[in-house]
């Protein structure tokens, strides 16, 4: 192993590279599976489609503030630096820690866990229900077996250097993000029926939630005044998750060609292909798939999009296009999907590691590069933890803990530009970000709204996410404290 100070990290990441890693890492099975929690939420398709439009926005409001800050440190560790030139090492520390044990591994959990759901579809016996064993009081299925065999293979391609792993991530997002526009493109035009868009179309604005327990339907609830904001934010959950994860090309700056240019651009542009594609995508859905269904239907149809067979939206929407072949045709879209999305995670993921070891924050052997100028050990202990959360807990499960805990840092990132102008009026700022100041309070209200709505409304999750962030102050304080007296 040779460190960091003889070599160091490689630049071999150009624009194209890291708009790739941008889409790539947004761009998992989440598009393909929670447009039913919000059709059930919402009951309407014009909230659903605004649902989508305002995550979109939030989301390039986001990636175009995040530039002003990667143009001005471009450092590996991204985010994490950034917070903690803001306002200091504690606060860098929190997200690092929660970044380390909820964000990036169980992001990446959640999208293994998926991709093998979808293996399973083809090859049945990689059933998350195909019980294996049991391991300290937890069932292990084959799916949870195929699902960690993928962190464990992403994450030794990433080992083997940083060009193996931008040209997995670069075939991969190519082949997704194709297939998902042709997807779109059949849904507009070949999938479509008349059946589906008036029942959509004529009347988009009568928003009704259905409160659903134990599969039965407990009451509906009209949306009306700022119960529709309620149910918004409440909805969002899906869609923003569905959305994380552009910042990670800011954890590797250190390996970007030219990155005060390319990382806000490649930010800008990532988001905004993410972003249309998301909103045609539902658009699509509208127009083969009535949203509201029959919780007992039998088909696809009277299903709806609000009760597709396990919510997965995009096979019955396939299955109206291309019939039978539909489900197959789906799982192999959504297997290369996710494992596109989950090698950009693991890349960029490791990053944020080495740089806080740097800063004495973490153990010390991630903070060193092996012979293919790559955070070896970094990628090995995230992989380490990522493989026991996807023995821990659903997708769902871990969806929320997950979005909660990206908004908090998101918010405090953004606020972060504020603080920085008038911490660093003249330091050098390449790109400054776009429509200041307006545009980065626009993100910062409707954000901390929909996190304070999360807090009252999904307190199982959101509660547990604030904790995790909390509990990372005494251990930061802890750290130091047996940091200095090794060095005494």
């Amino acid at each position: 192993m040779s460190s960091d100070t003889s070599n160091g990290f490689k630049r071999e990441l150009g624009l194209f590279d890291s708009t790739m890693i941008v889409i790539g890492s947004m761009i998992g099975s989440g598009i393909f599976i929670v447009s039913a929690d919000i059709s059930r939420t919402v009951g309407s398709s014009g909230i659903l489609l605004l649902v989508w439009l305002i995550t979109g926005l939030i989301t390039l409001i986001g990636a175009l503030s995040y530039g002003e800050l990667a143009a001005m440190m471009p450092k590996a560790g991204g985010q994490y630096v950034y917070l903690r030139e803001a306002y200091n090492p504690l606060v860098g520390f929190l997200y690092g820690w929660t970044l380390f044990l909820v964000i990036q591994t169980g992001t990446i959990a959640a999208v293994a866990v998926a991709f093998s759901k979808f293996t399973a579809v083809i090859i049945p016996s990689f059933s998350t229900k195909n019980i294996l064993f049991s391991l300290l009081g937890l069932k292990i299925s084959a799916g949870q077996i195929l699902a960690i065999c993928s962190v464990i293979l992403l994450t030794y391609i990433n080992i083997r250097g940083l060009r193996e792993a931008k040209f997995v991530q670069d075939i991969f997002t190519i082949a997704k993000t194709l297939a998902l526009f042709g997807l779109i493109l059949l849904g507009l035009f070949i999938g479509a029926n008349a059946q589906a868009i008036s029942a959509n179309f004529s009347n988009m604005w009568d928003a009704k939630w259905l409160h659903i327990s134990n599969g039965k339907i407990d009451w509906v609830e009209s949306l009306t005044g700022f119960s529709i904001v309620i149910a918004i934010a409440v909805s969002m959950v899906g869609s923003l998750f569905s959305s994380v994860a552009w910042e990670n090309i800011t954890f590797t700056a250190g390996e970007i060609k030219d990155p005060k240019k390319n990382i806000p651009r490649s930010l800008f542009l990532g988001t905004l292909v993410v972003t249309l594609l998301y909103i045609l995508a539902n658009v699509a859905y509208l127009c083969i798939l009535p949203l509201v269904g029959n919780i007992n239907g039998n088909d696809v149809m009277s299903s709806g999009i609000q009760f597709a067979a396990e919510d997965r939206v995009g096979t019955a929407a396939a299955n109206l296009i291309f019939g039978e072949p539909a489900a197959i045709i789906m799982a192999l879209l959504i297997m290369v999907s996710t494992f596109g999305c989950n090698n950009g995670l693991i890349l960029a993921g490791a990053r944020v590691y080495y740089a806080m070891a740097k800063d004495n924050l973490f153990f010390k052997s991630t903070g060193t590069l092996n012979k293919n100028s790559v955070p070896a050990k970094a990628l090995i202990f995230q992989g380490v933890w990522a493989s026991l959360l996807c023995l821990s807990g659903t997708y769902s499960q871990l969806l929320d803990y997950v979005v909660f805990a990206v908004l908090i840092f998101y918010i405090l990132t953004i606020s972060g530009v504020f603080i920085l102008r008038r911490k660093r009026p003249d330091a050098e700022r390449p790109y400054k970000a776009f429509g200041y100041p307006i545009l980065p309070i626009l993100y910062i209200i409707p954000a901390a709204t929909i996190a304070g709505i999360l807090l009252i409304e999904k307190p199982d999750y959101t509660w547990p996410g604030l904790i995790i962030v909390l509990l990372g102050i005494p251990v930061f304080f802890g750290w130091n404290y047996f940091q200095k007296k090794k060095i005494s």
